[in-house]
C-alpha cells in the first residue's frame, strides 16, 4: 500500500486500483464477473501467456493445414485461366463457367479431413488450457504446467467429442455452401432456392459454433453424457442468444483485427501469439460461469454460486463479504468442537527420556528394556498432566464445554419428561371418553 500523501502514476493506478482507506485490500476484490475478468487479466497475465503458448503448440498442425490450403488456392487462381485473354479460337478450351466454384469444392473435399484431424490435435491443447483458465475463474490456486497436463487427462474426452461433432458439421455446411455456389454459377436448378440454402448454411455454422463453445464450458464444469451436453448446449444457445452474440464478438476481436489487414493484422497476430487463445477462453468461461450461477447453481441444493466473486452485504462496502462471513462461520463451528489436544496438558520434550532402540539381533532382555522405557515415558507424561490439569487455561477451556454439555443434557431431560407426560395423559383421556 502506498504511503499517505504519495501520488501514484497512471499505470500504478490501473494495476492496483484506488487506495481510499483501511478497506483498500477489500475494495479491490472483484464483486462481479467484469471485475473478476480484469482481476485475472492483470494479476495472472504471465500465466495466461504461458497457457497460450502451450495451446499454440498443439495448434501448429491446424495452422499448417490452413496455410497450405490458402497457398494451394492462391496457386490455383494464378495458374487457371479465369480472367486472362485466351486468344479466342486457338487453342480450343472447354467452357470455364463454374470452374472456380468446382475447384473450391474439390479443395474443400481434399483438405477438410486433414483439418478435422488437425483440429482434434488442437483440441488436446484446448482441453488443458480450458482447465487452467476455469480454475482461474474459480479463483483456485494453479500450477500452470501440472494443471495443464491434468486438464488434458480430465477434459480430453469431452473436448475431442465436441470438436469432432463441430468439425463434421462445419465441414458439411462448408460443402453445402460450395455446391450451392457451383449450381448458381452454372445455372443448374433454382438459383433462389440455392441462395436460401446458403443463408441457412451460414446460420447453421453460427449456431453450431456457439453450441460448440457451450459444450466446451459445460463439459469442463459438469459430468454430462454426450446427448445431455448436446441438448443443454442447444438450449443455452437459443436461451441466451443476444448475450451469446455479444460475447462471441468480444472473443473474436483478435481474429477481426487479423481480417482487417494492414497494421491491424500485425496487432492481431501479436495478440494471438501472446495471449489470444487464453483471452478467448477467459472471456467465454467467465461469461458462462455467470450463466451457470444464474440458471444451474442457484436452482440446485448445495450449488456453489458466485465462485471467485466477493459480494458486499453493506451499501458502502464496509460490511464483510460473503466469503469472509462463510470463513468466520466455519471457524466458529470448528472452535465449538472440543479438542483433545487443547483440553489436557501435554508435556514438551525437554528431558532425556527416550524409547529404547532394539539392536539388529535382540534378546528378551532388550524387549524388557524397551517395555520399561515406554512405561517410563507414559508415567512421566501422566505425572505432568496431573500436575498441570488445574492450570487456568485448561480449566477455562474445559469449563465452556462442560456448560454446553449440561445445557444439552438439561434440554434432553426436559424433552424426555414432556414426552412421558404426554404418553401418560393420552390413556386417561381415552378412559374418560369410554
Amino acid at each position: 500500500m502506498a504511503r499517505q500523501g504519495e501520488k501514484k502514476g497512471f499505470i500504478a493506478r490501473m494495476l492496483e486500483g484506488k487506495e481510499r482507506d483501511e478497506e483498500y485490500a477489500r475494495s479491490t476484490l472483484p464483486t462481479n464477473r467484469w471485475a473478476l475478468f480484469w482481476d485475472i487479466f492483470k494479476g495472472r497475465f504471465s500465466k495466461l501467456v504461458i497457457v497460450n503458448l502451450l495451446m499454440l503448440l498443439f495448434c501448429i498442425p491446424l495452422i499448417i493445414v490452413i496455410v497450405f490450403r490458402m497457398s494451394y488456392m492462391t496457386a490455383q487462381r494464378a495458374l487457371m485461366p479465369f480472367s486472362q485473354w485466351m486468344f479466342a479460337g486457338y487453342p480450343a478450351l472447354p467452357v470455364l463457367t463454374g470452374l472456380p466454384e468446382q475447384l473450391s469444392v474439390m479443395s474443400n473435399l481434399t483438405f477438410i479431413p486433414f483439418m478435422l484431424i488437425a483440429a482434434l490435435i488442437a483440441g488436446i491443447g484446448i482441453s488443458g488450457g480450458m482447465y487452467v483458465i476455469r480454475n482461474m475463474v474459480w479463483t483456485e490456486g494453479i500450477f500452470v504446467a501440472n494443471d495443464f497436463w491434468r486438464g488434458i487427462k480430465i477434459n480430453i474426452g469431452v473436448v475431442l467429442g465436441s470438436t469432432l461433432f463441430y468439425g463434421v458439421m462445419l465441414g458439411l455446411m462448408t460443402l453445402a455452401i460450395g455446391w450451392a455456389d457451383y449450381f448458381v454459377a452454372t445455372g443448374t436448378g433454382n438459383a433462389v432456392l440455392f441462395t436460401i440454402s446458403k443463408v441457412i448454411s451460414y446460420l447453421a455454422i453460427a449456431i453450431f459454433t456457439i453450441m460448440f463453445l457451450w459444450m466446451l464450458s459445460m463439459g469442463g464444469s459438469y459430468k454430462l453424457k454426450f446427448h445431455q451436453l448436446l441438448k443443454n448446449a442447444f438450449l443455452m444457445t437459443f436461451g441466451l442468444v443476444f448475450h451469446n452474440i455479444f460475447f462471441v464478438i468480444m472473443m473474436a476481436i483478435p481474429v477481426i483485427l487479423i481480417l482487417l489487414g494492414s497494421i491491424f493484422q500485425m496487432i492481431g497476430f501479436a495478440i494471438m501469439i501472446l495471449f489470444g487463445l487464453s483471452l478467448m477462453l477467459l472471456i467465454w468461461l467467465d461469461y458462462t460461469q455467470w450463466a451457470f450461477d444464474k440458471f444451474i447453481e442457484s436452482k440446485r441444493e448445495g450449488g456453489k454460486v458466485n465462485r471467485g466473486i466477493y459480494e458486499k452485504v453493506g451499501k458502502k462496502g464496509g460490511s464483510q463479504s460473503k466469503a469472509v462471513q462463510e470463513y468466520q462461520k466455519n471457524l466458529e463451528e470448528a472452535m465449538s468442537v472440543k479438542s483433545d489436544l487443547s483440553s489436557r496438558p501435554i508435556k514438551p520434550i525437554t528431558d532425556d527420556l527416550k524409547v529404547y532402540e532394539l539392536p539388529d539381533s535382540f534378546s528378551r532382555e532388550d524387549l524388557k528394556k524397551l517395555r520399561e522405557s515406554k512405561n517410563a515415558i507414559m508415567e512421566d507424561t501422566q505425572k505432568y498432566a496431573d500436575e498441570h490439569m488445574n492450570d487456568e487455561k485448561y480449566v477455562t477451556y474445559n469449563a465452556q464445554f462442560e456448560e454446553k454439555e449440561e445445557e444439552k443434557e438439561g434440554k434432553k431431560k426436559k424433552s424426555k419428561d414432556k414426552k412421558q407426560g404426554k404418553e401418560e395423559k393420552e390413556p386417561e383421556e381415552k378412559g374418560d371418553k369410554k
